[in-house]
């Protein structure tokens, strides 16, 4: 048994590993590298080439563990991709935005670097295609929940709810190793207990090595019950000034957790009745998702529906899919919320909304996600008093604002707990998806607190497994 590590080791994004076990080759998540310093990656060849490939195994569908599949279906890929149900309606939603966006963003900036004639450090090409995202979609299969997938005659995997958005799974594999059963646990993102929309992460008792993500391993986040009033209080007094309230929202669980709470901030006269925008067609299509898979939704949100208070209608909502639409918005004289994607604001229709406030007073962007190291949204919350944003500096005066218990990511606790449920240490764990000091700060801790093994891989870092 072996693996190799190809994304989000000592940094958030690209999740990827590469496991081989008794004749079998797998590839576990194809992920978007998407801070600034390893863009590059994305380039590149992928690190194993396509025909050793036998099955993508895919935990969930945000870019960062979806993102690079069109350009490993275009260097050759032709396998199965097994997933969740939901997350088999996602996918198509989530990487056909994601290639308009790469094809808008390479027009612009050739457009642009034509204009200011130089040349970018990337090519002034896609990454990928609509069509090579297309042609991924015929691989999906799916896997439900629980059950037990052969993948050869000594090789099984199991899907378990994370927890962290719609569709997202815990892969379980286990492996007929020489006279043994082995059990590998890959976490996925884990996400939070009690939170509305999905059901809370699963637990294991046993596994003889397990690859856990650590993203908030150094932090914990605010009480459940403080999100919501943080979210009045910052709406409240950014309309008593008069600016609007820029929400950078992921796509995926963000959002509609967003509209959870609004429509009840808004049923309860807790906020102004202002209108309302959900910028982002994907977003708006993955809200019509949710609506489908009901049965993977948590008993609240269940029986708010039954009870006719659906959190996605609700007085004042819109939902934007135009263009025009979208450029309509900051028309408004009044004050607006506006949610759009993406969610680090590295891509999308948010950066529009940001040129049209970033550099007022009296408006607020309000965070409600991990922002990467070296995306913009990363440089806003950390401080820069100017940003780039479209190929023009912006003068950062807008209060911004970070709640950081909307993030469907475990905190520190949150990945306490889960590991607590192992009734004795695996053989080893290794941490990744966590910026380098993060990871390496729950690493010590749990060796020094736990007593366990613990590694924190760098990047194609390869070791076997016995």
């Amino acid at each position: 048994m072996r693996i190799k590590f190809l994304g989000a080791n000592q940094q958030v994004t690209g999740s990827c590993f590469f496991f081989e076990a008794e004749g079998l080759r797998l590839l576990i998540d194809c992920g978007l590298f998407q801070e600034r310093a390893y863009l590059s990656r994305n380039w590149d060849p992928f690190p194993v080439p396509s025909d050793q490939i036998d099955y993508l195994l895919l935990t969930h569908v945000h870019l960062d563990h979806a993102g690079l599949i069109p350009k490993l279906v275009r260097e050759g890929f032709t396998q199965q991709i097994l997933t969740t149900a939901p997350s088999i309606e996602l996918l198509p939603l989530v990487l056909l935005d994601s290639a308009h966006i790469h094809q808008e963003d390479a027009a612009f900036k050739k457009k642009r670097h034509k204009r200011e004639r130089r040349k970018g450090p990337y090519p002034e090409i896609p990454l990928y295609t609509v069509k090579d995202a297309e042609s991924s979609f015929p691989l999906l299969k799916e896997i439900p929940y629980k059950d037990t997938f052969r993948l050869n005659d000594r090789v099984s995997a199991r899907l378990h709810d994370a927890g962290h958005i719609l569709g997202s799974a815990m892969l379980e594999l286990l492996i007929q190793h020489k006279t043994k059963t082995k059990r590998i646990i890959f976490s996925g993102d884990i996400g939070q207990w009690d939170k509305p929309l999905v059901r809370d992460p699963s637990v294991f008792n046993q596994a003889d090595y397990i690859i856990m993500e650590s993203t908030y391993g150094d932090s914990n986040h605010e009480d459940p019950e403080e999100v919501e009033n943080m979210l009045c209080q910052i709406i409240n007094d950014t309309v008593s000034a008069g600016g609007n309230i820029i929400i950078p929202t992921f796509a995926i669980e963000r959002a509609q957790e967003l509209m959870f709470y609004l429509s009840r901030l808004v049923r309860q006269d807790r906020i102004p009745r202002l209108m309302i925008f959900l910028d982002s067609p994907m977003a708006v299509n993955v809200t019509n998702v949710f609506e489908h898979h009901l049965d993977s939704l948590d008993r609240e949100t269940i029986n708010l529906i039954q009870a006719g208070k659906q959190p996605f209608r609700f007085p004042g909502l819109r939902l934007v899919r135009s263009v025009e639409e979208s450029k309509a918005i900051n028309k408004n004289k009044d004050s607006l919320i506006i949610m759009a994607g993406s969610g680090m604001c590295t891509g999308g229709r948010i950066k529009h909304h940001l040129i049209h406030n970033i550099s007022r007073p009296e408006s607020t962007i309000l965070f409600v996600g991990y922002q990467a190291f070296g995306t913009l949204g990363r440089q806003i919350v950390d401080g820069n008093s100017q940003v780039r944003i479209h190929g023009q500096q912006h003068q950062v005066k807008a209060r911004v604002e970070q709640i950081h218990g909307f993030s469907a990511h475990a905190d520190k606790i949150g990945l306490l707990r889960w590991l607590s449920h192992f009734k004795s240490p695996p053989d080893r764990l290794f941490l990744n998806h966590g910026e380098k000091e993060v990871s390496l700060k729950l690493a010590e801790y749990l060796q020094h607190e736990k007593s366990w093994k613990v590694n924190v891989p760098q990047y194609k870092e390869e070791w076997e497994l016995e």
